[in-house]
């Protein structure tokens, strides 16, 4: 897909009107192990951004709204518990996973291990009550693949793009979708900004989309990182921006 006019990173959306704008709403991991007060892997204040998702899922301007939910085995390389002492503490101990992909094999890279969470079909795996599930147009289930981790809805831990349905990451293409529905521009919140809402955020950038990340829509797992994770962001052409930012009115233009 081609986007027709391009804009600068950083929450500039001077002249957007002068393109084509079709915008998509992508709510990441919205789920009860994410979530205060019981989750396993709770991010702080998580729970509280619902209303601001909700007042984003009303408005007409959006083509379509999409949720992602963590979906893992219960033998999930990231999980802690999955792996021999010493080296299997949660938050801390790193493991090398392989990269799926057919022929890249011996491709390696570090993963941090997490408490067990968001198990497939699990209570924690659910969407939390708070946000309103009936506006939701389409369920994306990430993270399937036992061996490989996934916090990007449209790719794995190593960017496989193409072939993250094929391996069995995830059980929806997402980029297909959006292309299926013209979408130009892509606006992302949920949990955690630093982890699955960030690479979200910056794969729909490598899959041809106009990336948005809305601030006040997201909380992250370690919050003091947070101007850190704006820069990379930016750099890899996401407009991060506030709530009050002008492309936010043209989403209530149906």
């Amino acid at each position: 897909m081609e986007v027709k006019s391009k804009l600068r990173a950083g929450g500039d959306s001077a002249g957007i009107g002068k393109g084509q704008f079709v915008p998509a709403l992508i709510v990441v991991d919205m789920q009860e192990d994410f979530c205060p007060p019981n989750g396993s892997l709770a991010v702080q204040d998580g729970r509280n951004i619902a209303s601001l998702i909700n007042t984003l899922l009303s408005r007409p301007g959006f083509v379509t709204r999409i949720a992602t939910l963590d979906w893992h085995p219960t033998n999930h390389i990231s999980f802690a518990n999955n792996h021999p002492a010493p080296n299997n503490k949660a938050f801390q101990s790193l493991i090398e996973m392989n990269n799926p992909a057919p022929g890249k094999e011996h491709e390696t890279k570090p993963q941090l291990l997490w408490p067990i969470h968001c198990v497939a079909n699990s209570p924690g795996a659910s969407l939390i009550p708070e946000i309103e599930h009936d506006r939701l147009d389409l369920f994306i289930h990430k993270g399937q693949h036992s061996q490989v981790e996934m916090y990007s809805a449209f790719a794995d831990a190593f960017g496989n793009l193409e072939l993250a349905k094929a391996a069995g990451s995830v059980d929806i293409d997402l980029a297909s979708v959006l292309r299926e529905k013209s979408v130009t521009d892509v606006f992302v919140v949920g949990l955690a900004g630093d982890y699955c809402v960030k690479c979200t955020a910056i794969d729909a950038v490598r899959a041809g989309f106009r990336s948005w990340l809305i601030e006040e829509g997201t909380k992250s797992v370690v919050p003091a990182d947070w101007d850190k994770v704006k820069d990379e962001l930016r750099a890899a052409g996401v407009s991060v921006i506030h709530i009050d930012d002008p492309v936010i009115k043209q989403l209530d233009v149906a």
